[in-house]
Formats: structure tokens, C-alpha cells, sequence
């Protein structure tokens, strides 16, 4: 039995009833929490065992990240004043272009930053496959498996283009039949339903604006009868809501229900302009919202109600989402950027550090159905941690350390543990060589761009 112990820093577990240590430690054993509690380890267990300092380190769980589009990496820098729809009518085409292995690279470089960031599970919705483009979905799992994340790939759809009503290109969708029996074989070849799972596949057709109704009917049945959870993005922006009213005569969320997409097994993408009775139906049924903050800035698309969603019990994580709508790709950031925007929303003491600790953690957790396994510091839960460095310039003496994540710059990581494994020690990625991945990024995208 291999054992770790981290010693000497202040632990906030997340637990149900947020449980801190001033000052702790965490012990773990075989890629699992086998215990946390206040003051240093005792003696029997430092024998034989790996001690690692975190004198003046905050300790949290790993950070998880419920959206994002790992394949965007390569196209970051686009139409940087547009609103979503003429975003994503700007790079669809560069989109189109895109295939396995350039997505893989994209993929890497993403996970690397989220990483470095204090991630340690990425939820990842891919959407674009282009006929030819190759196995997408597996590039983006051995990119998991070469930066060493737990990884939550979807696999996402269009089937509905401009010419049907749809806001993709005709060239960037498939057909209803094909996109159904891509998502069942991602499923059944890279799906891990194991308590310790670094990958878990779920069905994620694109949008209310992209797909049809078919689709997102079958999907659900598809998703259900596979066990497998459903994601898709919900009430992101007001031309949403005014395209769905038009073209369905219902909100985004009476139309989500219509086609049975509430539930606990799904999760929504933004979720910026919700009222109160979808907030209602949204607790109601358990469905779960990735909360986009600097997207959702960066596209102008308005500040969701997250005090009301936690008020209802909505589940509610953290999302970095598409690197092309949110170029600094780092987690770590989105917990200050989620206090600074609830508070903007709904006053000064509506949002606490706290609550953006806990939504980037335990409530991502929630949204991804892993709530027994990963998100709290808890013994027999993954070993999934964060260890930051609150001891530097940038934060020495300050009065809270959950403050140097909720309210200043980003602390630097002293460890990130997945399952036990560090694969970021001191700010540097272990798994794989930054200068080298830098490299195959950038040529990837001066590929991508050459290829339009």
C-alpha cells in the first residue's frame, strides 16, 4: 500500500457541513481519502509514507469543470466583440474544418491549462464531426489519459442546418440516424461506469438552435436506456429564448421538458436567463446547470441567477466552457469571476467565497452525478486535491485563504492530485512537456486556419 500525507495546511474539506482545518492534514492511500482532521498526522501513520509539506497552503478538493469545448483551444482569439449567434456564425467554418488528430492536440493544450489551474475532472462537449474527421471522441480520451484528468466526454450533435431553420451550416451537421449510433458506439467504447472511472461518456446534442426535436427525444431515450447522463446548452442568451418562443411557442425549458430533457440525469450548459418557474422545474426535477461566468461575459450574454438557483436546489458547478469564448481557459479563475458576477446580480452578501468554492467542487460533483465519489475532502472518496500556495507575494497574510481563491489572483498550485497521482507539482505539469505542447498547439491552429 502506497501512502501520501499531506501535512501542515489549511484544509477546507467541502463537506455537507463545511468542515476547516486551520491547520490539518489528509492521508492518502491507493488513489482514496483514508483520513483528514485537524492538527499534524500521527507518527504511525508518517512511517514508510510520503510527507508532503503544505505549511502555508490551502488545501481543497480538486476543482471540476462541467463545460467546455476542448476542440476551441486551436481557434481562440476569433470574433472577440461578437454576441453568440454571430460567434458561432463567424467560426463555424473554421469549425468544419477541424478532425481527430488537430482536436486531440487542441484537447491537450486545454487540459493542460485547466490542470495547471487546480482541475481535475474536465467536462468536455464536443459537437462538430466532420464526415472523415476520424475517432474525435477518442483523440479527446487520450488526451485525458496523456495530461492525466478524469475526463467527462460527450458525445454532442447537430443535425439541424440553416436550410432546415437551424443556426449551423448545412456542411457542419449530421443526419438524426447517424449522430444517434456515433453516440451509442462513444458510449459503449469508452464509457467507464467504475466507482474510480477516469472516463464516463455522456449524450450531449448541441443546442435547442441546432438540433431537432427528434433528435433530442431519441437522445434521451437513447442516453436512459444506456444508463448515461444527457447534457446540452439551455437559455444561454435572449435571441434563444426568442427563437424558441417563435419557433416552438414555449420557453427554452417548456421545450427542454417537452422533449424529456429535466431530470437528475441531465445537466444544462449557462442557464443565464431562467425564470423563476424554470428554476422551479429545474429543482423540481433535479437538473443539474454548468454556470459559465466569463463566457457568459466575454459573449455579453448576461449574469445567471445562480443565489436563486441554490436558494431552490438547483444542482449548480463550474464551467470554463468553449476556449474560444473564454481564452484564458483556466478553472481556478471562474471561482472569483462566480462571486464577483452572483454579487453584481443580487447584491455584496449574496455570494461567499464559500458557495464558490463549493459550486467549482461538491456542486460540480452533483451536476455530474459524482457527488459519492469526487468534490469533498471526505475518507473513501477519490483522492482528487488541490493543494495552493497562499504563502507568496501575491497573498501572504492574508486573513482567509478560501478568500486568495474567492476574491484575489489565482493562488499557484503547490500539488494537484488525481486519484492520488500528482500531475502538477510547484505550477509545473509533470505529465506531459509544456514546451512541447505549446509547440503542437500553435501549429495546429496555424493548420486549422490554413485548412479554411
Amino acid at each position: 500500500m502506497t501512502r501520501t500525507i499531506i501535512d501542515g495546511g489549511y484544509i477546507a474539506t467541502v463537506d455537507a457541513v463545511g468542515t476547516e482545518h486551520s491547520t490539518g492534514h489528509v492521508v492518502i492511500e491507493d488513489g482514496r481519502i483514508t483520513a483528514v482532521a485537524a492538527g499534524p498526522a500521527p507518527a504511525p501513520l508518517r512511517e514508510g509514507a510520503e510527507v508532503v509539506d503544505a505549511t502555508g497552503c490551502l488545501i481543497t478538493p480538486g476543482l471540476i469543470n462541467t463545460h467546455h469545448h476542448l476542440y476551441q483551444w486551436l481557434t481562440r482569439g476569433y470574433a472577440q466583440d461578437a454576441i453568440l449567434f454571430d460567434w458561432l456564425t463567424a467560426l463555424y467554418p473554421l469549425w468544419s474544418q477541424i478532425n481527430a488528430r488537430l482536436t486531440g492536440i487542441g484537447a491537450a493544450g486545454g487540459m493542460a491549462v485547466l490542470a495547471r489551474s487546480g482541475c481535475t475532472t474536465v467536462g468536455d462537449h464536443h459537437y462538430i464531426f466532420p464526415q472523415g474527421s476520424g475517432d474525435i471522441v477518442g483523440a479527446i480520451v487520450e488526451a485525458g489519459a496523456r495530461i492525466g484528468v478524469r475526463l467527462h466526454a460527450t458525445r454532442g450533435s447537430m443535425d439541424l442546418g440553416a436550410s432546415q431553420g437551424g443556426l449551423p451550416p448545412d456542411f457542419a451537421v449530421e443526419t438524426t440516424h447517424a449522430a444517434l449510433r456515433a453516440s451509442a458506439e462513444a458510449v459503449e467504447r469508452y464509457h467507464d461506469p467504475s466507482f474510480d472511472s477516469l472516463v464516463r461518456v455522456a449524450i450531449a446534442p448541441c443546442s435547442p438552435f441546432s438540433v431537432t426535436a427528434d433528435l433530442l427525444r431519441e437522445a434521451a431515450v437513447l442516453a436512459r436506456s444506456l444508463d448515461v447522463r444527457l447534457h446540452t446548452h439551455a437559455s444561454e442568451t435572449v435571441e434563444e429564448d426568442a427563437y424558441c418562443l417563435e419557433r416552438f411557442g414555449m420557453t427554452p425549458t417548456q421545450y427542454l421538458e417537452s422533449v424529456g430533457w429535466l431530470g437528475s440525469d441531465v445537466w444544462m450548459a449557462h442557464c443565464v436567463h431562467l425564470d423563476d418557474t424554470a428554476i422551479e422545474r429545474y429543482a423540481a426535477t433535479g437538473t443539474g446547470v454548468a454556470h459559465c461566468p466569463s463566457s457568459n461575459a466575454r459573449l455579453a450574454s448576461g449574469i445567471a441567477p445562480v443565489r436563486d438557483m441554490l436558494r431552490a436546489g438547483v444542482p449548480v458547478g463550474l464551467g470554463v466552457d468553449g476556449a474560444a469564448s473564454n481564452e484564458s481557459g483556466q478553472l481556478g479563475i471562474e471561482i472569483r469571476e462566480a462571486v464577483l458576477m452572483g454579487r453584481l446580480r443580487t447584491g455584496a452578501d449574496s455570494f461567499s467565497v464559500r458557495q464558490g468554492l463549493s459550486i467549482a467542487t461538491m456542486g460540480g460533483a452533483r451536476v455530474l452525478g459524482r457527488q459519492d465519489e469526487i468534490g469533498s475532502l471526505e475518507p473513501g472518496k477519490l483522492a482528487d486535491i488541490a493543494v495552493w500556495r497562499v504563502d507568496g507575494v501575491e497573498h501572504a497574510g492574508i486573513l482567509d485563504p478560501v478568500a486568495a481563491l474567492g476574491l484575489g489572483a489565482m493562488p499557484p498550485l503547490a500539488r494537484l492530485y488525481v486519484g492520488g497521482r500528482a500531475i502538477v507539482e510547484e505550477s509545473e505539469l509533470v505529465t506531459a512537456e509544456e514546451p512541447i505542447l505549446a509547440e503542437e498547439v500553435a501549429a495546429a491552429s496555424r493548420e486549422l486556419a490554413e485548412r479554411l
